[in-house]
């Protein structure tokens, strides 16, 4: 079996990962319709990026789940804080899916 080798960007989709499991428990929160697209788009991307790589997709399963348990257990509804938390992670992770599409994108 060949070794699963982290791309160089791996702390970044890591915390990117992190960021969408926040995002989503907050935009469900403090949203009625709720908004399934951003576990959606997470899990294609995982899907591409580690299909052969179970550890790898594995650890950032983890942390998407980590992003998502951590406002869980601080709010359980929606407030100006949850709303603020919200923008602020979607903020972080657009930087972040810039900065890793322009430096490592093919």
């Amino acid at each position: 079996s060949e070794t699963e080798k982290p791309a160089p960007y791996d702390d970044r989709l890591g915390r990117l990962s992190e960021l969408i499991g926040a995002i989503h428990y907050l935009r469900n929160l403090c949203n009625a319709q709720g908004e399934p697209e951003w576990r959606q788009s997470l899990s294609a991307l995982l899907d591409r990026e580690t299909s052969a790589e179970p550890k790898r997709r594995a650890r950032l399963t983890a942390a998407y789940n980590r992003g998502y348990r951590s406002f869980a257990s601080v709010y359980t509804t929606c407030t100006a804080a949850a709303v603020r938390a919200e923008e602020n992670y979607r903020n972080e992770g657009a930087t972040l899916a810039a900065e890793i599409t322009a430096r490592y994108g093919n």
